[in-house]
């Protein structure tokens, strides 16, 4: 498996696995919308969006966009979505994807990444609920899911509400 930034040649592969990933979850499948919505506003961070390729073919996707938390708009971003083609599901595409972005996140100085989720599946990954560190969800019901990964710059004062950048509350 190779992990490696997204090209431009990659943007119908990657609409495709969002596609294939969440057609169970969600009619239409907004995930695969929001990445290409965070694309067109300028708000995908180029190297925070990673493929995974098996054999030529991507497979998966993840990706972070710029976010606000209380008043700071540069120590944190949003992780999300990550799209895995389902016949790849439980193979560790997920999980190199989730580790490469987190390890690239902490390397270009960010303080948190932060998602909305299934906390058992990224409790692996060092994610906690957000508001053990005083984050709060932009809607109060996300919370048992909205978590946080705090990398090496991060600081205490880093709290408050957390904002998405403006293509999450287009969905």
């Amino acid at each position: 498996m190779l992990l490696r930034q997204e090209i431009p040649a990659d943007r119908e592969a990657i609409h495709a696995v969002h596609l294939a990933a969440f057609a169970k979850l969600s009619v239409p499948v907004v995930e695969a919308k929001l990445v290409d919505e965070l694309r067109e506003d300028g708000d995908l961070i180029g190297a925070l969006s990673i493929v995974a390729e098996r054999d030529g073919k991507v497979v998966g996707h993840v990706c972070c966009s710029p976010s606000k938390l209380g008043g700071d708009e540069k120590s944190t971003v949003g992780l999300g979505p990550l799209g895995v083609l389902p016949e790849y599901h439980a193979s560790g595409v997920g999980s190199a994807l989730v580790h490469a972005v987190l390890g690239a996140a902490d390397a270009l100085g960010y303080g948190a990444v932060v998602l909305l989720g299934d906390p058992n599946y990224y409790s692996r990954f060092g994610f906690v609920l957000a508001a053990r560190h005083g984050i709060t969800p932009p809607v109060a019901e996300w919370a048992p899911h909205f978590q946080v990964r705090t990398l090496r710059a991060y600081t205490p004062d880093l709290k408050g509400e957390f904002r998405y950048s403006p293509a999450f509350d287009r969905l």
